[in-house]
């Protein structure tokens, strides 16, 4: 098994059972209520990053951990792209205001590994500025550990095709076309791209208390029902 944990067989397993799955989804989302009271009572302070290919389901999953947890304890950060003025700040400085505190559980929809991915890709910034974000991700997650803040990162992996019927059905649905935006248009033409950014992501961050997990999300039941498995492998 490589450095990065893999929530997925080695083959595609079948398309999970509606039924099957939303009484299991129940029975997970009735153990996260109880996990957060765990961290209320125990003051810990939760990271949670969801990163990964556009159309791989983060969103919807987020929607399912976050359903029935009391809102006043758990937080979704999902940053605007930054103003003129927070781009002259410390790439960190503007994430840094949304971290826990005692009893807190904040789940970032997208993170500072912007930088390492539509950032890199798009070329919204500089090659000094990007590999410097590469040299400081590590130490900077170092310090939010050695804190004691708990930080899980995961990356929803999904294949192009998966992708592209996602769009094409997002287009397709007056009610969800908000969703598809020119980027994520420009991301199927620079697949393998985000790819290789992806890839030299993972060597230069994946680390010792700040691992990534895959989740494999060609099947989204499937793939939140894992997601909330391993959250709660992880916090007690």
């Amino acid at each position: 098994m490589s450095k990065t944990d893999h929530l997925a067989s080695p083959e595609t397993p079948p398309k999970l059972d509606r039924a099957a799955y939303e009484k299991e989804l129940q029975r997970l989302q009735s153990e996260l209520v109880a996990m957060q009271q765990w961290v209320i009572e125990n003051g810990e302070r939760i990271i949670l990053i969801f990163e990964g290919r556009d159309a791989a389901g983060k969103g919807s999953a987020i929607k399912r951990i976050t359903q029935y947890l009391n809102p006043r304890h758990t937080r979704v950060v999902a940053l605007p792209a930054p103003t003129e003025r927070e781009k002259t700040q410390w790439y960190f400085q503007r994430y840094i205001q949304h971290l826990p505190a005692a009893g807190e559980i904040v789940i970032l929809d997208r993170s500072w590994y912007n930088r390492a991915g539509v950032e890199r890709v798009m070329g919204f910034c500089t090659e000094q500025e990007y590999h410097r974000f590469l040299r400081q991700a590590p130490d900077f997650e170092r310090m939010l550990v050695e804190d004691g803040i708990r930080l899980i990162k995961y990356w929803f992996s999904v294949s192009d095709e998966e992708q592209e019927a996602h769009f094409r059905s997002r287009a397709e649905d007056p009610m969800r076309r908000w969703k598809l935006s020119p980027m994520d248009v420009e991301s199927i033409t620079r697949w393998e791209d985000y790819s290789r950014a992806k890839d030299a992501m993972f060597a230069a961050t994946d680390l010792p208390g700040a691992r990534w997990v895959t989740i494999e999300s060609e099947d989204k039941k499937r793939s939140r029902i894992n997601v909330i498995h391993d959250i709660l492998q992880r916090i007690p």
